[in-house]
C-alpha cells in the first residue's frame, strides 16, 4: 500500500512539475488580443478567433483574451493605452503610429498577410494580355485596388493604362457592375466573387495567389509595444506558435476550417464556407507571416503613396522584430513551399 501510494505521489509530483513548467514559462494574466472585426471573419485572419475556440492558445499555456473594436485607430488607441498586449493592424496604421512618436512599438506575426483579391473578368478575356482595350472597373482612380491592380497586371506584362479605368466604387458595387455587363473586369475579394448570384459568362482572370505574387503587400500585422516585447515574451512566442500551428492545420486539410467556421459562423452558407477554404490553401500564415522581402516590398510601396509623402522610409529594424517568430520556427521548424521565412 505504501509503495502503491509513494508512486501515485510520484506521478502527481511528476505531472505537477510539468504543468508548473508550463506555468512558469507564462504569465497568468489574460493575454489581450486586440482585433477590427466583430465576429470570424470569412478571411484567414479567423484563425485568432478559432485558435480561440478551438483551445489553441490554451494548449500553449497562454489565456487570450480577444478584444474586439471596430476600427483601426481604435485597436491603435487600446494598444497605446494599455488596453490589450497585441493588436492586429495594419501595416500603414503601425508605420504611422511610429513615425508620430510610439517607436517602440513593432511587428511580431502576421496571420493574414495578404488582401483576399483576385480579378475577375468576361470570359472572352482569356489571359491579362486580352484586357487592353476593355473596361477595367475601380473604386477610384488611386484608390488601393486600382495601385495594386496596376502592379500585378504590369508584373504580368500588361499596364493598365492600356485599358479604360472606369471608377465605380466599392467591391459589391463593382462586382454587380462585372455581373450586369457594365464593365469587363475588375478587382474584388474572394467574399464578393462568392456571393455573386450567378457567374456564368466570367471567370477568375487572375486568382488570389497570383495576384499576391505580383504585389506582396502585407496587409496586417499583429503588433505590440516594446514593454510587452520586454516583460511577456513567452506570451508572444505562444501566441505566434498557437497561430502558426493552426495556420498549418488549416493549410494541410482545409475542411478543418470548415468545419470551425461552420460552429463560429452559422449564418454563412457551407458552400460559401467550402469554396472560400479551397481559395485560402495557399494563403495560411504557415511561417508566422513575416517575409523581409515581403516586408520591405510593403513598406517600398506605402512610402510611395500620397499618405506618406515626406516622410522618411523606417528601416525594417524599426518597425519589425523578427526574434519572436524565429524563436517560435526554431522550435516547430519551418514548412516549405508558401509562406517564405527568408531574413
Amino acid at each position: 500500500m505504501l509503495k502503491s501510494l509513494l508512486a501515485s505521489l510520484g506521478g502527481g509530483i511528476a505531472v505537477m512539475t510539468l504543468m508548473t513548467g508550463a506555468s512558469l514559462a507564462q504569465s497568468d494574466a489574460p493575454f489581450r488580443l486586440i482585433v477590427t472585426h466583430l465576429e470570424a471573419p470569412l478571411v484567414p485572419n479567423s484563425v485568432m478567433d478559432l485558435a480561440v475556440e478551438l483551445g489553441y492558445f490554451e494548449a500553449e499555456g497562454v489565456n487570450v483574451e480577444l478584444v474586439r473594436v471596430q476600427q483601426t485607430p481604435s485597436a491603435i488607441a487600446a494598444l497605446q493605452s494599455g488596453e490589450g498586449e497585441m493588436a492586429n493592424i495594419g501595416v500603414d496604421a503601425l508605420l504611422q503610429v511610429i513615425h508620430n512618436g510610439a517607436t517602440d512599438f513593432r511587428a511580431v506575426t502576421s496571420p493574414n498577410k495578404s488582401l483576399p483579391f483576385l480579378i475577375a473578368s468576361k470570359e472572352d478575356i482569356a489571359t491579362p494580355a486580352d484586357l487592353k482595350g476593355r473596361s477595367f472597373g475601380v473604386g477610384r482612380v488611386g484608390s488601393l485596388d486600382h495601385s495594386l491592380s496596376s502592379k500585378v497586371l504590369s508584373s504580368l506584362g500588361l499596364s493598365l493604362d492600356d485599358s479604360e479605368v472606369i471608377a465605380i466604387g466599392q467591391p459589391d458595387v463593382r462586382g454587380q457592375a462585372l455581373l450586369a455587363g457594365q464593365i469587363d473586369a475588375t478587382t474584388i475579394s474572394i467574399g464578393v466573387w462568392s456571393e455573386l448570384p450567378d457567374t456564368e459568362g466570367l471567370h477568375v482572370l487572375v486568382d488570389q495567389d497570383a495576384y499576391y505574387e505580383g504585389a506582396p503587400v502585407v496587409n496586417k500585422v499583429n503588433a505590440v509595444s516594446g514593454d510587452v516585447l520586454a516583460n511577456r515574451p513567452e506570451d508572444v512566442e505562444a501566441v505566434i506558435r498557437a497561430l502558426t500551428k493552426l495556420s498549418r492545420e488549416f493549410a494541410a486539410d482545409p475542411q478543418k476550417w470548415v468545419d470551425a467556421m461552420a460552429k463560429a459562423r452559422p449564418d454563412v452558407e457551407l458552400d460559401t464556407l467550402e469554396l472560400l477554404s479551397k481559395a485560402f490553401v495557399g494563403s495560411w500564415s504557415v511561417n508566422g507571416g513575416m517575409s523581409a522581402s515581403e516586408l520591405n516590398f510593403t513598406a517600398d510601396w506605402l512610402y510611395d503613396t500620397p499618405d506618406f509623402e515626406g516622410m522618411e522610409k523606417l528601416p525594417l529594424d524599426q518597425w519589425v522584430n523578427f526574434a519572436p517568430v524565429d524563436a517560435v520556427l526554431a522550435e516547430i521548424g519551418t514548412e516549405d513551399g508558401m509562406d517564405p521565412a527568408d531574413r
